[in-house]
């Protein structure tokens, strides 16, 4: 399963030096208080493991939002599902297996800990990325059960990503010249800002657009930032949105489809 968290590597250098660090390389060792605390009660002279660092709702899935806040505020507040690991105890795991990584790295694993294993699911990827899209998980990672570790993207992984296609309203228009354009949109009925879509339509549908939004100017909401070379658009306007699944506050790596249901035939 794909979590909605934060790429973590733990590194052990010896119990009383351990460092947590973020997918790009920075040291958040302080944020991750209570990651770095569970690493220590690991019965291993030094070690390098990965993982993802989640929060999780009262439903179980990972909630991207509160991920953030804890990053800040609550620093016992997460946990940490592992999914490899590179080396331990003074060996170099990294072209071993990843099945094989996955058994020593289970077998390091304390029960009742904030450093959890993350269960593999073998099956049908098809099926087993349905359940997931049905279930509102972010979506699934593939790999290969021999395949070594190497650092940066490779084909030995593979990410699905599973997305939701849903009704927001028009807040405005936000575009420059030689720049992409972006639709800043609020949940129908509320005028709440919750994000921004790309607009990927062709010439005709996007000409709509420009009109709609022409015959719909209004004043800034409240609340939100001012913007430059952002044109705001009254109540009314609905489009169609394909965005990432999960928890978050804001809608992520989204794309405008089309209008909506009710403004089809304008």
């Amino acid at each position: 399963i794909k979590l909605d968290g934060y790429r973590t590597q733990i590194v052990i250098n010896s119990p009383d030096d351990i460092r947590a660090f973020t997918k790009s390389g920075a040291d958040w060792t302080r944020k991750y208080t209570g990651l770095v605390e569970a690493a220590r009660e690991l019965d291993v002279k030094n070690a390098i493991f990965e993982g993802e660092a989640v929060v999780t709702n009262a439903a179980g899935l990972p909630d991207f939002d509160a991920l953030q806040k804890a990053v800040h505020s609550d620093p016992y507040g997460m946990i940490l599902g592992a999914f490899d690991i590179m080396h331990l105890d003074g060996y170099d795991l990294r072209d071993i297996g990843c099945k094989a990584r996955r058994e020593i790295l289970f077998g390091i694993m304390k029960p009742n800990s904030r450093i959890q294993f993350s269960e593999a699911i073998p099956g049908d990827p098809k099926a087993i990325f349905y359940l997931a899209d049905q279930a509102g998980i972010e979506g699934i990672v593939s790999k290969r059960a021999d395949s070594p570790y190497r650092s940066g993207p490779t084909s030995n992984w593979l990410k699905t990503k599973s997305f939701a296609v849903q009704e927001y309203e028009l807040l405005g228009v936000e575009r420059e010249p030689g720049k992409a354009a972006f639709a800043l949109l609020a949940k129908p009925g509320t005028g709440k800002y919750v994000g921004s879509a790309f607009i990927s339509l062709g010439r005709d549908m996007k000409e709509r657009l420009w009109k709609r939004v022409q015959e719909h100017t209004g004043p800034p909401p409240e609340g939100v930032k001012k913007r430059p070379a952002t044109q705001w658009v009254g109540p009314g306007v609905k489009l169609r949105i394909k965005h990432l699944r999960g928890e978050h506050k804001y809608i992520r790596h989204a794309s405008l489809l089309g209008f909506g249901d009710e403004d089809q035939d304008h």
